[in-house]
């Protein structure tokens, strides 16, 4: 999943226990690769899935504003127009030892625009072998 870089350290360091979406998956994921977007452009971590919610914008907020890790404004500012959003809960995070770029995960140097489905096996295999916490 890109995320930006203020997002994905959040995430990482624990301050940030959420993630929005605005749109809901095909098939829920139990892991989150965390591509860091521009200017990092790496895979710097991943974790586990607690579970999603899925409902409109001002719940969402209502719901998770204490571990949101991102201002009011800005939260608005993505989800305007959006009738529908979901939270991804943060579970357990594993942050990698030494960042991988993207084409080591997924063979193109073109990260998704906001999510791609990995090969779980593929996935287990490169990020267990270089995580920094567990």
């Amino acid at each position: 999943m890109s995320i930006h870089p203020e997002y994905a350290n959040k995430i990482l360091n624990g301050s940030k226990k959420v993630e929005f979406r605005k749109w809901m998956f095909s098939n829920a994921p139990s892991i989150v690769v965390i591509y860091s977007t521009s200017p990092v452009s790496q895979v710097v971590g991943y974790f586990t899935v607690d579970g999603i919610d899925a409902s409109d914008p001002a719940s969402l907020w209502g719901m998770y504003k204490e571990v949101a890790g991102i201002k009011r404004r800005d939260f608005n500012d993505y989800f305007k127009g959006a009738e529908r959003g979901i939270a991804i809960r943060v579970g357990k995070v594993h942050e990698l030892l030494t960042p991988l770029r993207i084409e080591e995960l997924i063979g193109s140097k073109r990260p998704p625009q906001s999510f791609r489905y990995l090969d779980s096996d593929l996935c287990s295999q490169i990020l267990t072998s270089n995580i920094a916490s567990a």
